[in-house]
């Protein structure tokens, strides 16, 4: 069993425009091939980070244990990428209301630095 916290470090610059913030997530957390690229499929895969046999990502925390998406350039993210800033935010808060619903710990937390 796995049973650590992860953080995961994504430059920022990397996830402006769709395709790129797709691409991005999907080789930092190892999505599979079937994988969306839709932030419907990022959520899925997210909120599978604590469960290894779902096979949604090659990255794995353990439950109740914590990914730390620590995004460096986020100031140039925000500004340039503001559509995928606010899917981020959003999104990473939805797959935390979906785990903290049932009572079990947010997977996501988010860190910015520039």
């Amino acid at each position: 069993m796995i049973d650590k916290n992860v953080v995961v470090e994504i430059d920022g610059k990397t996830l402006v425009g769709r395709e790129r913030f797709h691409d991005t997530f999907a080789k930092a957390l190892g999505f599979p091939d079937f994988y969306g690229r839709n932030m419907d499929a990022w959520i899925d895969c997210m909120s599978s980070l604590d469960d290894p046999e779902s096979r949604m990502t090659s990255v794995h925390v353990g439950r109740g244990k914590v990914l730390t998406l620590k995004i460096r350039n986020y100031k140039y993210f925000k500004k340039a990428g503001k559509d995928e800033w606010l899917d981020l935010l959003e999104c990473s808060a939805f797959v935390n209301f979906r785990c903290t619903e049932p009572g079990q710990n947010p997977l996501i937390a988010l860190a910015f630095f520039e």
